[in-house]
């Protein structure tokens, strides 16, 4: 499960995790054993909190037994009580890797599926949200580039150059999202009188994949792609650079065990 798999790197940073559900006690019990969770699962009774929340799912019938479910939502609450940021889901099997939401919004860097790849003059390594998928899940992966003192990698935008460029094309097993390209550093180039976006130092770029169905889906799911670069010092620039990129992750299936009988009507 994501969650656990994240939690140590998310206490890291001082943040804590916890999940609200209008199920009962005894049903949250039986799946944090089953699933071995080790965060708390707070019972909701009659919906009061997902209510004062305002993510109650109103399109479930008052005699349907799922009414007082909410809609699939992740909020950050600050210290003090007061919720930072809220993050919703149009379809709960759909949704998006909580590693992946604090990596775009609070920087904390993916950690999962770690990996390095050998490159010409820079260090790269890769990461991901999570390290096991299920269908329809929104993963997050990562490039981490470090770039030596007095060496620039061209962003995009830049003319007469190669600039950065991740691909990875898109599979029935997965569909694949833009990347996302920070924002870049004017450099000016004395010896020949220009001025180019750059980037320098330290340089991440992300990108979601969504994995396809469970009919498409095998373990592991790999994802393959390559990084272009052109790198540049003081003096001169290198010949264009493009290095394979890859990902391995494993395949679980959705939980779809039931509680047992005797407690799946408890409140």
């Amino acid at each position: 499960m994501e969650l656990n798999e994240n939690l140590d790197q998310l206490r890291k940073q001082g943040l804590g995790l916890a999940a609200v559900s209008y199920d009962s006690p005894a049903i949250l019990k039986h799946f944090a054993d089953r699933q071995k969770i080790r965060f708390p699962l707070l019972s909701d009774a009659g919906s009061k909190t997902i209510r004062a929340f305002g993510v109650l799912n109103e399109t479930v019938p008052a005699a349907n037994p799922f009414f007082g479910v909410p809609h699939p939502v992740t909020f950050v609450v600050g210290s003090g009580g007061k919720v930072q940021s809220k993050y919703f889901e149009d379809d709960f099997r759909e949704r998006q890797t909580l590693a992946g939401l604090m990596a775009r919004d609070y920087g904390v860097a993916p950690a999962a599926a770690p990996g390095s790849v050998e490159a010409k003059h820079i260090t790269i390594k890769t990461a991901a949200s999570t390290s096991k998928v299920r269908s329809g899940q929104r993963i997050l992966l990562s490039l981490d580039i470090g770039i030596p003192e007095r060496m620039h990698l061209y962003a995009p935008g830049v003319t007469g150059y190669i600039a950065v460029d991740w691909k990875i094309e898109p599979t029935p097993k997965y569909e694949v999202f833009n990347v996302a390209y920070p924002a870049s550093k004017k450099l000016h180039l004395p010896a020949i009188g220009e001025t180019v976006p750059v980037y320098m130092g330290r340089l991440r770029l992300m990108r979601d994949i969504k994995a396809g169905p469970d009919k498409v889906l095998q373990s592991p799911l790999v994802v393959e792609g390559t990084f272009r670069y052109q790198a540049c010092d003081d003096k001169q620039c290198f010949l264009p650079e493009s290095v394979p990129v890859r990902w391995t992750l494993e395949v679980e299936p959705h939980d779809r065990q039931r509680v047992p009988k005797e407690i799946q009507t408890l409140k």
